[in-house]
């Protein structure tokens, strides 16, 4: 079979998906993945962001990577030396067993896998090593649960950091109510000292308290102190009023005091759905506006700034469409996290409806699926808004905090997180996890990596309060190579002849797809034996105008177990995926300031506009140069030569030395190569002054020399002058 027949049979698959003949080998049952991916079969084996440490406690640092932690506490253990490098040795396979017991099923605090990876580690370690490391899990400076980026990460390091936030705004709350019940208990018990209740012996009694009490005489002291005393301080309406805001107060179960003995529960704000969100926040609505109301009546009564006839008529009518942004803030946030699968669930419809009306929400949708069927068109690959496209469909509706990401990058955007769960209203969270029906032999990081490399699940943020435009607000951040179409790395492989090959390859959508087993009827590979100049890598083949791919098949470069080198050539339907997803990627660019249409095209704009101008300016100077050069020279003629030598200002013949005085601007050049030859005339400019007080070379070496070329060297008087023909050609450009 010629090569044409060969090449037919590949054209024919990409434009159909059918293989044709024995030419083509199925994907099915090949077991291969992107050749970028070769060199991370086992994860435990590097250092990574993951796992991680939810870490316990109040700080803003609410998760460690464990390589972090690590290295924390190997420098804080292992002294400078060869034993130290000897106990950092084993403190990195101590790291490792750690990933390899996550990545066969354990789970607890990190302390307490700590303790069990050095027990799996002393008999290779040396005895002093392993009591180190083993003392060392024990004074760990920080300790939580160790979990790996799985499908149940998001969830789990989203409701930690959840709860991390939630923690300072329950201290600030708590804060200010102890301050105000202290505030009105006072103004209460300062209203019973001095009322005539207040002033009864019995009272007086309590106030002196029993260490004292067999010194005074309370009855005479009553009767003293109880004359003309009021019966209540306090008026009835007051009283009443710092009694409802303290009762209020105290009972609010929003954040309740850990010290108060309270049967009813605190109120719930984490959900698996929004329905139940939204009834919550609704049932708890008028709770939120008597509280509101308690809090700035007691601070009124506080300051004693309330005036019944202002506030009275105010707190009759306030209801919850006087709740200001203010008032919502002090509330803890909802946290919904819908599990896998139930994106599309009835109770979770009213998704976009709850972030557009503004609730203080904070929503996790887990996406597992990028790569979907459309409904129309048989085979074309299509992103439904609950996937790929549900962040930026809810960063259209403005006025929140959005951010997507895959759950591999979600330790890396660790603070981008934390302020979008404490920011003001509502916040969506896009979390890529991996696909359950992918049948890949990759594990979840890495499958969420390649999701996030090959541009299908790109990472962004957008923070509407940032500020008041898009570079504020809008950020790619930790997308690698985000000025470019695909990621780009450096590929070494031996080819036929056992020669080390490198090449850039880019790390495609089509890539992507390949490591989903579901997808592989859209892919066939080609024998080395039928390769050829007119396939194209797949990032080649879409950097090509439509008119000129007809004649060219994309392909993907791939490993299989054993790590061999295949060419994967990919069908239409899935390029036009691929392109799809690039389109995407394009606007978030845009979104981004990179390769933005509309600044490009007032960049062009300016730039001509500029060009022109400077292009006037020069055609100015250039003829302002010629009418000064005209004038000088017209103005310096009659005094350009001396007495004894009139002619020196007319133009020689071609073969005679001459020099352009008017334009010589006096820099004396000439004059240090040779002064006798050379002089100056009473305006101090330049002429010869002796032709045969010099060689043919320095009127050369003149003319090279000076800043203006003015200078022209003529023909050579003495035809026997050495070097001559060097010199002949050297004056040619001053002749």
């Amino acid at each position: 079979m010629d090569m044409a027949a060969k090449f037919q049979d590949q054209l024919v698959f990409h434009m159909t998906g059918k293989r044709a003949g024995d030419g083509l080998s199925p994907v099915d049952g090949a077991d291969l993945r992107p050749a970028l991916l070769a060199r991370y079969r086992d994860l435990t084996q590097l250092r990574y962001d993951y796992p991680v440490v939810l870490v316990e406690g109040d700080g803003d640092d609410y998760a460690l990577s464990l390589s972090a932690l690590v290295n924390r506490t190997l420098a804080e253990v292992a002294p400078r030396g060869i034993e130290g490098e000897r106990l950092r040795r084993h403190g990195l396979r101590l790291e490792r067993e750690l990933r390899m017991l996550l990545a066969h099923g354990a789970a607890g605090r990190v302390s307490e896998l700590w303790k069990a990876a050095a027990a799996r580690i002393a008999g290779d370690a040396d005895g002093n090593s392993a009591e180190v490391l083993a003392r060392a899990g024990d004074s760990l400076t920080v300790d939580g649960a160790l979990v790996d980026c799985d499908a149940a990460l998001p969830a789990r390091l989203l409701a930690h950091a959840w709860r991390n936030v939630q923690r300072g705004k329950a201290q600030r709350f708590r804060a200010l109510v102890d301050q105000l019940v202290r505030k009105l208990t006072d103004i209460r018990r300062a209203a019973f000292v001095n009322s005539e209740a207040g002033r009864r012996p019995e009272a007086l009694r309590a106030a002196v308290g029993a260490g004292h009490a067999d010194v005074f005489d309370f009855v005479a002291m009553s009767r003293l102190v109880a004359r003309h005393a009021p019966k209540d301080e306090l008026p009835a309406a007051r009283r009443d009023r710092i009694e409802w805001a303290l009762s209020v107060l105290r009972a609010q179960r929003f954040y309740p005091d850990p010290a108060a003995s309270n049967d009813a529960p605190p109120l719930a704000f984490e959900f698996d759905n929004c329905a139940a969100a939204v009834e919550a926040y609704r049932a708890r609505l008028p709770q939120v506006v008597e509280l509101v109301k308690a809090l700035a009546i007691a601070e009124l009564e506080a300051a004693g700034a309330y005036v019944e006839a202002d506030h009275d008529p105010f707190f009759e009518r306030y209801d919850e469409s006087a709740l200001t942004a203010d008032d919502l803030a002090l509330f803890p946030d909802y946290l919904v996290c819908i599990p896998r699968g139930r994106n599309d669930a009835p109770e979770n419809a009213s998704l976009m409806e709850m972030l557009s009306s503004g609730l203080p929400v904070k929503v996790l949708v887990q996406v597992d699926d990028l790569i979907d069927e459309a409904s129309i068109g048989t085979g074309h690959f299509a992103f439904g808004v609950r996937s790929a496209r549900l962040a930026t469909t809810a960063m259209g509706l403005g006025g929140m905090f959005v951010l997507q990401s895959p759950s591999s990058n979600l330790y890396a955007l660790r603070e981008r997180v934390r302020r979008g769960l404490a920011c003001r209203g509502p916040a969506l969270f896009a979390v890529y996890d991996g696909d359950p029906n992918a049948s890949s032999a990759l594990p979840p990081y890495l499958a969420a990596a390649a999701a996030m490399e090959s541009r299908a699940f790109p990472a962004f943020t957008y923070d509407a309060s940032a500020g008041g435009n898009w570079a504020a607000r809008f950020s790619l951040e930790n997308n690698r190579d985000p000025d470019a179409d695909w990621t780009v790395e450096s590929f070494e492989f031996a080819d036929d002849a056992l020669q080390r090959v490198r090449e850039r390859i880019a790390f495609t959508y089509a890539d992507f797809v390949l490591c989903d087993r579901r997808h592989t009827a859209h892919f066939a590979v080609v024998p080395r034996d039928r390769w050829n100049a007119a396939m194209l890598p797949v990032s080649d083949w879409l950097a090509r105008p439509d008119g000129e791919t007809t004649d060219r098949v994309p392909y993907v470069w791939a490993v299989d177990t054993d790590d061999r080198l295949h060419r994967v050539i990919v069908d239409a339907r899935l390029m036009q995926a691929a392109r799809r997803a690039l389109l995407l990627w394009h606007r978030l660019q845009e979104h981004g300031g990179i390769h933005n249409s509309h600044a490009e095209q007032l960049l062009t704009r300016e730039r001509a506009a500029w060009e022109a101008q400077k292009q006037q300016e020069l055609d100015s100077v250039r003829q302002a140069g010629k009418a000064a050069a005209t004038v000088e020279a017209e103005a310096a003629a009659p005094a350009a030569a001396p007495p004894t030598n009139e002619a020196a200002v007319e133009r020689a013949p071609s073969d005679e030395a001459w020099i352009e005085t008017a334009r010589c601007p006096s820099c004396g050049e000439c004059r240090n190569i040779n002064d006798r030859m050379f002089g100056y005339n009473e305006n101090k400019q330049a002429y010869i002054k002796d032709i045969d007080a010099g060689t043919y070379r320095q009127l050369v070496e003149a003319a090279e020399a000076c800043q203006v070329a003015i200078i022209h060297p003529g023909k050579p008087r003495n035809p026997n002058e050495p070097g001559l023909a060097e010199l002949l050609e050297r004056a040619k450009p001053f002749l």
